[in-house]
């Protein structure tokens, strides 16, 4: 995540705390290529789709800040599988209350 910038980072200074947003002090264009594939996931995977519904309708999340959550999650799924070796797995992508 913090290879693309999109690590979370607060703005804050002495007794002031702002609010949490991504750092965006990484690759811009790997960023770039994360949120394009995050925008066809959601319109093009079910289960993709099926997370940004539960953010934005039960969790009541702004649909970009939906995707840019969905975009962290795809970051850790990629590694995730070229440091095993695997083959996207679906069921392994759905929270455990969403595949129920």
């Amino acid at each position: 995540l913090r290879h693309a910038g999109l690590n979370l980072a607060e703005a804050s200074s002495g007794k002031w705390t702002g609010q949490m947003k991504i750092s965006k002090r990484g690759r811009s264009r790997l960023r770039r290529f994360i949120f394009l594939m995050t925008m066809s996931l959601v319109a093009n995977n079910p289960e993709f789709k099926t997370m940004h519904a539960y953010n934005v309708q039960v969790k009541k999340m702004k649909k970009i800040r939906s995707i840019m959550k969905l975009c962290g999650k795809l970051a850790r799924i990629l590694v995730g599988m070229a440091r095993r070796g695997e083959a996207y797995n679906p069921p392994k992508t759905l929270p455990i209350q969403l595949a129920a």
